[in-house]
């Protein structure tokens, strides 16, 4: 089971959220893809993954049958959750300062694929601070994809944070991962259990 938790202002028909589940697709695994539009509220955000997760799951074990993956503000959140469920995390990208990052955020947006706005609240920051986590107490479960070229967040906090995760530092890309289809084989090698090799460190 993969759940893919998409970023601030992103949304399910982000590149990166397609091309995932086209490659669930190939694999006949559509049934075991979950991707859904989050709200603005990060405790919102947090409850509907969990619901969405345990709701599926129905009695299996999530830390075994479960990887998250997230993008930027979702990185945080699929963190969060793997430091709950203490199973595997895809973080691509991903805020590690939420407070810090999203306190510029507070007031209206647009979505990148919708016209719709939406409103960020200042209480959000209240909630980002609540899902506060601790580094990986099981490195071996995270996977950092960071691009070094990232021009919102900076790569490096994200390197130290997950020191001893298996990680890919790209050289340059930005910060959506635009060339994100090149390191979408080691993506889902991860998050299949599937072994693989030739990770480089920053």
């Amino acid at each position: 089971m993969i759940l893919y938790l998409h970023g601030f202002r992103s949304s399910p028909q982000s590149a990166k959220a397609r091309q995932l589940a086209r490659a669930m697709r190939e694999r006949g695994l559509e049934h075991d893809w979950l991707c859904p539009q989050l709200p603005a509220s990060p405790a919102r955000a947090i409850a509907l993954a969990r619901g969405l997760i345990e709701n599926r799951c129905n009695g299996l074990q999530i830390q075994r049958s479960v990887t998250v993956i997230g993008s930027s503000l979702g990185g945080y959140y699929a963190a969060y959750l793997a430091s709950l469920w203490n199973c595997r995390a895809v973080l691509l990208n991903p805020v590690i300062h939420a407070v810090r990052d999203l306190a510029t955020q507070v007031g209206t947006h647009t979505q990148f694929h919708s016209p719709e706005p939406f409103v960020f609240l200042p209480e959000y920051i209240d909630e980002l601070a609540e899902l506060a986590f601790d580094r990986p107490s099981r490195p071996e479960n995270h996977f950092l994809l960071a691009a070094s070229g990232d021009e919102v967040l900076d790569w490096r906090e994200m390197a130290q944070w997950y020191a001893g995760c298996p990680s890919r530092i790209i050289n340059g890309s930005d910060h959506g991962i635009s060339d994100f289809e090149q390191w979408l084989p080691e993506v889902m090698a991860f998050a299949l259990h599937h072994p693989f090799s030739n990770l480089n460190a920053p």
